[in-house]
């Protein structure tokens, strides 16, 4: 697992992909993630939150990353 400028675990990626460019971010927040990969989304870009085990979420599975 990949740490942070502090030496923190991140505990969720978002990659964000669209035509040629691709970007991506780490948080320890579920909350925070998912809030940012839904305003991606909404605006064409294809996202993907992976957790801290691996498993990928599609945008139609992030109420349910929020439940968890």
């Amino acid at each position: 697992m990949q740490g942070n400028a502090r030496g923190c675990a991140l505990a969720y990626k978002m990659v964000a992909e669209r035509d040629n460019a691709k970007y991506s971010f780490a948080r320890e927040s579920r909350l925070l993630i998912v809030a940012k990969a839904k305003v991606w989304a909404s605006e064409g870009w294809q996202v993907v939150i992976t957790d801290q085990d691996g498993k990928a979420y599609a945008p139609s599975e992030f109420d349910q990353l929020l439940a968890a």
